[in-house]
């Protein structure tokens, strides 16, 4: 096979099986029109035509064991963590996540956990627009967070 049929190749099989497993589909940018984020967040996140939305419902910081943390910042890094399993079950992962939006009923006495997860989950990649919203409660009182997500994954092979 010549130079041009394997680029060819390539570029066909680009075209049909969209980006590697794990790579950022989604561009996220910060305009330099408007101030720099004041956190860990983009501005804007645009997602390309041909791609699955996700919308996920709002996680709280439920354990597997359906156990729930009793701190606001342990609460909402099992949150991002069940975000985080969601997303790999349909073939996607946090570079995929478009919109974060948090509802907190209680103010966090710190947030290097949460940042430290952040960190984790989006290393090496920008992180979404992201909201922080707080309210006076959730859907039961222990409730401290909750986290809904939007991701736009690869479109499944038919």
């Amino acid at each position: 096979m010549n130079v041009k049929s394997r680029l060819c190749a390539g570029l066909l099989a680009a075209c049909a099986f969209g980006p590697a497993h794990g790579q950022e589909i989604v561009r996220k940018v910060n305009p330099a029109t408007v101030a720099k984020p004041v956190a860990a967040y983009s501005h804007v996140a645009e997602v390309p035509a041909g791609t699955r939305m996700l919308y996920l419902a709002g996680q709280v910081g439920n354990r597997p064991d359906g156990s729930l943390p009793e701190s606001v910042e342990d609460q909402a890094v099992q949150a991002l963590e069940n975000i985080r399993l969601i997303l790999a079950a349909e073939g996607a992962g946090p570079q995929d996540i478009v919109k974060l939006t948090f509802y907190v009923a209680a103010k966090p006495a710190s947030l290097a956990k949460l940042n430290a997860k952040r960190a984790e989950m989006f290393g090496g990649t920008a992180p979404p627009p992201s909201t922080w919203v707080y309210v006076v409660g959730l859907a039961r009182p222990e409730y401290l967070v909750e986290i809904e997500a939007v991701a736009a994954a690869p479109a499944r092979l038919k």
